[in-house]
């Protein structure tokens, strides 16, 4: 049987960081890369780039730093 650990958040990931953490603390909570999550956040910056600054400012705030 499975543990299932209920304790899984989203950090900002300050030792792993490029600019703030925010793509590395969500590639661990998805358990990816963080490569793929910023190629991920790079494209999205193409795509819509109003949502997506405006989202990735909301994380940065709101999200806590993991050192």
């Amino acid at each position: 049987m499975k543990t299932v650990n209920s304790d899984k958040r989203i950090h900002r990931i300050m030792s792993q960081s490029v600019i703030s953490g925010v793509c590395a603390g969500l590639a661990r909570y998805l358990g990816v890369d963080a490569l793929w999550v910023r190629i991920a956040a790079g494209i999205a910056l193409f795509m819509l780039p109003g949502i997506t600054v405006i989202a990735y400012i909301a994380a940065v705030m709101l999200l806590p730093r993991w050192a």
